[in-house]
């Protein structure tokens, strides 16, 4: 029953949708000593799969004078906007204060005229609430973003495109709200043989939270670097279809998600968003995957161009060739240059030098900031600052500080 449901969504929008390609690609298949297939939703229309979901409810249940409201980080709203637009409906979107400007201006150019976007809230779950609250005031059908069985079923469509081109062993997707997991996981489920993997960031880990507790978790103090899949709760239907269905569910570093991110850019020219690039890292995580067919779904490409410098940040980071330190400088002439010669290897280099306090006329404390040409020579860096008696301490994501200046 519930695969004919998604037939019937595949073919209620498969003629509004891209059937996106499923790519093999050389560099991750040598690496891992597998193949690698890319399901590319970053091409999809709105560079996302949401938008399976978000048309096939609102063709499914839209009356022509209905208002429509939804809450998103982002892709949600935009297969929103679109679908709004297309069957010519008026739609209230309601997205979080973090939402970069390049999505909500494609936000703004899907919908057009037919939507009216609101930004509230520091995150998703404000949103929601905020959004929740327009329609008990004003009435209207709410399109929730996951936590819906035509949401789900929509989404599941890309499970039926990956069965069309490829018999997969293992199947590898990025979660957030768990829609697009769900979706896929229910039709993947009918295959023997197929593992199922989830893969969200550590610190937006909804659903290895809820498979802890056995239920859905509001997570406190949640990361929303990466913006399309930090959801702090689970939907209850998403977590129910993923507790009877998928193998594992795995944490991401957030610098792992960059360094990939970066990967997918510079040797294959794809763009993908951060929550897109999930899926590359889960591959780290799996054993036994030696000349298996496997599918990463690269669930979008939404990603803002001045958030670069900061992804670029994380994956040095990760990589052990950023470093910070706060160090106690003599206030000497020549002292920053006794540095560089005495302490730094030929191929490091001083990324940010900041005084942040003067303790008296002899010293001063410096945020010193650090590229490493070798990660290997950080060892040699704390020898060295030992040697020649700078006091100094290192900073990482244990420091209070740390969230101040990275």
């Amino acid at each position: 029953m519930t695969y004919n449901k998604v037939i019937n969504s595949w073919n209620r929008i498969r003629n509004s949708i891209i059937k996106t390609p499923l790519d093999y690609n050389h560099r991750l298949s040598k690496k891992y000593n597998c193949n690698v297939y890319l399901k590319r939703e970053d091409l999809q229309i709105t560079r996302s799969f949401k938008i399976r979901g978000s048309l096939n409810k609102i063709s499914k249940i839209y009356k022509e004078n209905d208002q429509l409201i939804c809450a998103s980080a982002g892709n949600h709203a935009q297969g929103f906007a679109y679908s709004c637009n297309k069957l010519n409906l008026k739609g209230h979107i309601f997205v979080p204060e973090q939402t970069s400007l390049q999505k909500i201006n494609r936000i703004k150019y899907y919908g057009g005229d037919n939507i009216i976007l609101k930004i509230y809230g520091k995150n998703f779950d404000e949103c929601l609430e905020e959004a929740y609250s327009f329609q008990s005031e004003n009435g209207g059908t709410f399109i929730h973003p996951f936590d819906d069985m035509d949401i789900i079923n929509g989404q599941a469509t890309v499970g039926l495109e990956i069965l069309q081109d490829l018999n997969p062993d293992i199947v590898i997707c990025p979660v957030g709200g768990g829609g697009l997991l769900s979706g896929i996981s229910m039709v993947l489920k009918n295959k023997q043989n197929i593992g199922i993997y989830g893969v969200e960031p550590e610190y937006a880990a909804s659903l290895s939270q809820a498979l802890l507790q056995q239920k859905p978790i509001k997570i406190d103090n949640m990361s929303t670097f990466v913006d399309g899949a930090s959801v702090a709760k689970i939907g209850y239907n998403n977590f129910d279809i993923l507790n009877q269905n998928i193998n594992d569910s795995f944490k991401i570093n957030e610098g792992e998600i960059c360094k990939e991110l970066l990967e997918l850019y510079q040797n294959e020219g794809i763009i993908a968003e951060p929550a897109g690039a999930l899926s590359i890292c889960g591959l780290n995580k799996i054993h036994d995957i030696k000349n298996k067919n496997i599918v990463c779904v690269i669930s979008g490409g939404n990603n803002d161009l001045t958030r670069y410098p900061e992804i670029i940040e994380k994956a040095l980071i990760f990589e052990g060739k950023k470093h910070y330190f706060i160090i106690q400088f003599k206030q000497n002439p020549g002292e920053l240059k006794k540095f560089v010669n005495c302490v730094l290897g030929e191929n490091d280099n001083i990324t940010r030098f900041e005084y942040i306090k003067k303790t008296n006329k002899d010293f001063g404390d410096v945020i010193v900031g650090l590229e490493l040409g070798d990660k290997e020579n950080l060892e040699n860096i704390i020898k060295q600052m030992k040697l020649y008696n700078y006091n100094f301490t290192k900073i990482d994501e244990t420091n209070l500080i740390y969230s101040y200046i990275i």
